[in-house]
């Protein structure tokens, strides 16, 4: 059976503490295994027992209150965990932790603990930006701990600011980030550009042609790669996604500016995977002014845009692993056999747009990867988020074999 990961929940005392009971039920659900401490202060907002039934184990809030003799409970917790987090993060824990106090179970616990500590701050928006606690949250900083920055908004106290402990969705992912870096050391300090999403070509201020792409497949291998600790550069066409965590993020609209963002970057990535939609033709002519609307047709000319990956396949360097995507709705292993050769690709992925579950816009793909090498490996229908992940894993072999 597979080692489940432990983490150990610190809740200092804040409204915040109600998103960290939610975190709690998110972990669980997760299969991770959760202790949890708090503070005193905690405890006002929400009991003890609340937590004790989400995380289905003992709350600790006593360092005198020993549950069992044979170990000293705030050693015994804090070597227990592989992560430790911080959630809400007080101006006062911080403080504390900054300069080494202990005198509660959450002090005591993490001055302890050898494990990574990530640190969520919750508080007004002016206690955030007061001179004491940036110095305490920078001292933290440079003993390597990691700070989760909280979200800007309405707060608890009346004021809009940055205060807001990040939602349990985000602190999830974290978390979740946190061992999928940990477990895939050889991505540590890779360099990686990632397209996604589709173009617009423009023909007056109110019309252009694009396409149907999400984005979502470009964006899963981004936030996928970025949580294995790649520095990932993403270059995406217009998407309603959000901006995954820790990418460098660059974004455009044509298929030129798409061209001219690609190339500036390229050779400073050892990989590159080309999963963007971009358009093929775009107007000859376009307008500045809105075109009126008349009888009759009204033909528009098109002219072919620069093939983007083709120009990557001109330009890559010894070393550099280079990918592709191919949607289509016909012969796919034909085209995609092609497209390895004319475009000088290491692998091509390539899926139909017609099959149910593995089109434009869904949460879900089926995709087959087509190597030079000759091998072709079927993904199976699954989430586009596990979709990358496997696409992943098939581009550091061809890396590896690449650099040798």
């Amino acid at each position: 059976m597979e080692k489940r990961r432990k983490v150990l929940l610190c809740v200092s005392g804040g409204i915040a503490v109600f998103k960290a009971a939610a975190l709690t039920s998110k972990l669980i659900q997760s299969g991770y295994l959760v202790k949890v401490v708090m503070t005193k202060s905690a405890t006002e907002f929400v009991s003890p027992l609340t937590f004790q039934a989400l995380s289905r184990d003992h709350v600790y809030t006593n360092t005198f209150d020993e549950k069992d003799p044979a170990n000293v409970q705030h050693i015994d917790v804090a070597d227990w965990a592989d992560v430790v987090l911080i959630a809400p993060a007080t101006a006062n824990i911080i403080a504390k932790l900054a300069n080494g106090l202990a005198d509660d179970m959450v002090s005591t616990t993490l001055l302890a603990t050898t494990a990574p500590v990530l640190i969520a701050p919750a508080m007004n928006v002016h206690m955030y930006q007061h001179p004491a606690v940036l110095k305490n949250m920078s001292t933290l900083s440079s003993y390597g701990y990691e700070f989760i920055e909280p979200n800007e908004g309405y707060l608890a106290c009346g004021y809009e600011g940055k205060g807001r402990l990040a939602e349990p969705e985000e602190l999830l992912q974290v978390i979740d980030h946190h061992f999928t870096r940990r477990e895939n050391p050889e991505w540590h300090g890779k360099t990686m550009l990632v397209t996604a999403g589709p173009t617009r070509e423009t023909i007056d201020p109110v019309r252009y042609f694009t396409n149907r792409s999400s984005g979502k497949m470009g964006y899963a291998i981004a936030e996928e790669a970025s949580a294995r600790g790649a520095n990932v550069t993403l270059i995406s066409g217009p998407t309603n996604l959000p901006v995954p965590r820790g990418v460098n993020f660059i974004s455009v609209e044509s298929a030129e500016q798409m061209r001219q963002a690609v190339y500036s970057v390229f050779q400073e990535n050892e990989m590159v995977i080309k999963c963007a939609a971009v358009a093929d033709y775009r107007p000859k002519n376009t307008f500045d002014q809105k075109i009126k609307k008349q009888d009759g047709e009204w033909t528009i000319e098109m002219e072919r845009t620069n093939d983007i990956l083709k120009g990557l396949g001109e330009r890559r360097t010894i070393g550099q692993t280079l990918v592709g995507f191919a949607a289509e709705s016909q012969q796919i292993e034909e085209y995609a056999k092609k497209k390895i050769v004319s475009k000088n690709v290491d692998m091509i992925v390539a899926n139909s747009i017609t099959s149910p579950g593995s089109g434009f816009q869904g949460d879900t793909n089926e995709v087959t990867l087509y190597k030079r090498t000759g091998e072709v490996i079927l993904v199976p229908m699954d989430t586009k988020v596990e979709v990358a992940k496997r696409i992943l894993d098939e581009i550091m072999i061809i890396h590896k074999e690449i650099k040798k």
